[in-house]
């Protein structure tokens, strides 16, 4: 059968949907003890005392430990990680899972009360007394940059790390001084808090002997988070089970080695009994790290007729007040794709990193891939109001190779982009949007002065995903590898089992893994068990991040299966008593070349190989076999998406009235799919462009740190999203790329290209995220020259 490229239905949905399915804070365990967290309400103070005696003596609590407390202790036996120092030089202060002499945010842990109910531990957290001396905060980006104060006292700047990647400044500094048109335009990236459906949670377990130690967590990456804390807490990883069981979304939010996790592994190793604690929502905003928060200043140098020359970037990225696992990374992430999907002869990049008072950034869905895509397509669409050219022209006249199809092409910022053809999918999209039709009707409005009027954004993105090869990333000073583990076994009763190192949150890999073994193995996908998420069951992988599951772990899966058919046809050519070099296999059938009535399914080799009575000499037992895979290049997937929007301009309120996404990720393995990741990655994209934003005080208090305040779209605020795809297919066996973060990297651009393409006859030509009613309007009301 032909399982890839069908939309089949997820079959990890159903034990979803009827209840089944088994999160953190469903397993209940006999003796457990719930953690109660307190906080500090300052974003940066130094800990004079804490006086714990009235939590102690509450009902239930079992005991309360301050950070100094737990030092004493020696939980640990280093800080939390932080596994991408970028730079050899970079500032990295000590993290420690509680706070014992300072506080660097608002929310950071002071002490730990353990109690036998939630309830209890949290009751009694609000009894501890903490006396802190408040001391200058750091609470925005720009304040870090100009080192009004430091953000840790004993630092002298807030400055962690300075990157460049200028490969020729020569030919940079040329293509500037000979620019015919420029384009200078500076962005703010806004802080996001990433709001999973399931907030994070952990459960440690310890053995009753032995010393093992299983801990359960909402986590992306369960085989990071073990080799994690067996180096932070001097456990040894071969005592360490790390169970990540159904995970409730992710978006990078759960990519991390948080204090929770490190506190109750330890504890329980110390106390003998389990510890747990789940996230408050209202928690959220100050224990798991937030996404995105950098200034941007990027500069274009064009020919006369638009042609791009040269592309000069300069980052500062807010780190908040500690370097998180990949914290220092992610604006890097974006580095390379400054460019765009472009054709740019020349191109410097330079990112300086900054701590501040605030909670600690890291990845979010995208993770520098959306802020360099935002960067680029809001340039590319001023280039064009220069010039004197719509945006889709503007755009043509640029794409790498001329809009045409190309593989491993040298794109300036050093990268090797696998695969593209940009010109058809433009054009699709454009189609797809009846292009020539919404800029007849903008115009229309426009000449009769309507309240309300169009706008309409253009985004070309191209991404970098799968994140991998192994080399590279050491290259990059990346404290793991790029590679994925599978393992493929065909059992005795013809069913196969397949254990992924790649680790779900949403993303259907049950489904697309079993397409993809029952296509490579000729059984139906039915017959297909996938293991995953489970370090005892699954003890090699990279986990799932950065939409790197199909393009590294899926490949491996079907390179397992390609290992599998091998073995299985020197079994079948001895069975068959033929050469194997005559043996053919289609639809799950060994058959002979020349003799189509010789034949024998694959199952039946498999129970011959279990059974071992007839087996070639050097041939072992069982069909088994396992692969790493290690690509020898990222993915780059790329796409069109098209925003329509309608502008009150009398209100200023912004509404999504059309989206249409065009997007390319090579060959698809379940279409439906990848329509959902589309369609979920566009929301959150626009929801940043549109809602979501972190609010902090002068003190650096979040200001809207619940869901009453923080913006997070429904399905009332979208409209019907119109999807379509080109394919390109990658270089890799499968021709398959990334999609998981697609619809985010192309969304946010298209939006706001869309309001200021709507506002433009004011001679509006840029506006703030989140383009808020109040924003929308003020900036209409003071090109008008009216009064605030």
């Amino acid at each position: 059968m032909n399982a890839i490229g069908t939309p089949m239905k997820r079959r990890e949905d159903p034990k979803l949907l009827t209840g089944e399915g088994k999160f953190v804070d469903d397993i209940q365990v006999a003796g457990q003890l719930w953690m109660g967290m307190v906080r500090s309400p300052f974003a940066h103070a130094k800990i004079e005392s804490i006086d714990a005696s009235a939590a102690e003596d509450a009902p239930g609590v079992h005991a309360v430990y301050t950070g100094a407390q737990l030092q004493e202790m020696e939980l640990w036996i280093a800080p939390l990680p932080c596994a991408w120092p970028v730079t050899d030089d970079m500032v990295n202060p000590p993290h420690f899972p509680v706070a014992a002499e300072e506080v660097h945010h608002v929310g950071e842990i002071v002490a730990v009360v353990l109690a036998d109910s939630r309830y209890e531990a949290a009751d009694a957290a609000e009894l501890v007394v903490v006396d802190y001396e408040p001391l200058p905060a750091v609470a925005s980006i720009e304040a870090a940059v100009a080192d009004e104060a430091t953000a840790h006292s004993e630092l002298d700047s807030n400055k962690a790390f300075h990157w460049p990647l200028i490969p020729d400044p020569e030919a940079l500094d040329a293509a500037f001084a000979n620019a015919v048109h420029t384009v200078d335009a500076r962005f703010v990236q806004q802080r996001l808090i990433p709001a999973p459906m399931e907030p994070r949670g952990v459960l440690a377990i310890p053995s009753p002997h032995g010393g093992e130690i299983t801990l359960y967590s909402a986590t992306q990456v369960p085989h990071i988070l073990k080799v994690m804390i067996a180096a932070t807490s001097g456990i040894s990883e071969a005592k360490l089970r790390i169970i990540a069981p159904a995970v409730g979304g992710g978006f990078g939010a759960k990519l991390n080695v948080n204090p929770d996790e490190l506190l109750a592994v330890t504890l329980a190793n110390r106390l003998g009994r389990p510890v747990r604690w789940t996230e408050p929502r209202s928690e959220a905003a100050f224990s798991t790290h937030q996404g995105r928060g950098q200034l941007q200043h990027i500069e274009l140098a064009a020919d006369a007729d638009g042609k791009l020359t040269g592309v000069r970037v300069h980052i500062d990225a807010d780190m908040g007040a500690y370097m998180m696992l990949i914290t220092p990374g992610v604006p890097l992430l974006g580095s390379f794709l400054y460019t765009g999907v472009y054709d740019v002869p020349a191109f410097g990049f330079t990112c300086e990193g900054h701590f501040t008072n605030l909670t600690p950034t890291d990845a979010y869905r995208g993770a520098g891939r959306p802020e360099a895509s935002y960067a680029i397509e809001r340039a590319m669409d001023l280039l064009a109001l220069e010039v004197g050219v719509g945006p889709d022209e503007i755009r043509r006249r640029n794409f790498l190779a001329g809009g045409e199809a190309f593989e491993n092409l040298d794109v300036a910022s050093t990268l090797t982009f696998d695969s593209g053809h940009y010109g058809p999918n433009l054009e699709r999209a454009l189609e797809l949007a009846d292009y020539e039709g919404l800029r007849a009707e903008q115009k229309r409005r426009r000449d009769a002065g309507e309240r309300i009027q169009m706008g309409i954004g253009l985004c070309t993105y191209v991404e970098i995903c799968g994140l991998a090869p192994s080399r590279a990333l050491g290259g990059l000073n990346y404290g793991a590898g790029g590679w994925e583990h599978a393992t493929v076994r065909l059992l005795p009763t013809g069913k196969a089992e397949v254990v992924s190192g790649s680790t779900p949150h949403g993303q259907g890999h049950e489904t697309s893994w079993s397409q993809i073994v029952g296509d490579k193995l000729g059984i139906d996908p039915a017959d297909v068990t996938v293991l995953h998420s489970d370090t005892a069951i699954s003890p090699l992988g990279l986990d799932t991040y950065g939409s790197r599951s199909l393009s590294v772990g899926g490949v491996a899966i079907a390179a397992a299966c390609d290992k599998v058919v091998e073995k299985a046809k020197l079994i079948a050519a001895h069975s068959l008593e033929a050469s194997p070099d005559d043996i053919q296999f289609e639809a799950g059938v060994f058959s002979v070349a020349g003799s189509p009535d010789q034949t024998v399914a694959i199952q039946e080799v498999a129970f011959g190989a279990f059974t071992a009575h007839d087996l070639p000499d050097g041939i072992e037992p069982n069909l088994q076999e396992q692969v790493s895979f290690d690509p020898p290049n990222f993915a780059f997937p790329f796409g069109t998406h098209v925003a329509v929007v309608d502008i009150d301009e009398e209100t200023g309120e912004v509404r999504l009235t059309d989206y249409i996404a065009v997007d390319d990720c090579g060959n698809q393995i379940n279409p439906m799919i990848v329509d959902g990741q589309v369609h979920g990655g566009i929301v959150q994209g626009v929801a940043q462009a549109l809602w979501e934003e972190a609010v902090y005080d002068d003190d650096g208090n979040c200001q809207n740190p619940s869901l009453l305040d923080y913006l997070v779209p429904s399905a009332a605020e979208v409209p019907s999203i119109v999807t379509d795809s080109t394919i390109t297919p990658s270089t890799n066996p499968l021709g398959v790329k990334g999609v998981g973060e697609a619809g985010t990297i192309g969304s946010a651009a298209a939006v706001i290209n869309a309001i200021c393409d709507g506002l433009s006859p004011h001679g509006i030509t840029d506006m703030l995220m989140p383009a808020t009613p109040q924003r929308v309007w003020r900036a209409i009301n003071d090109a008008k020259g009216g009064a605030a």
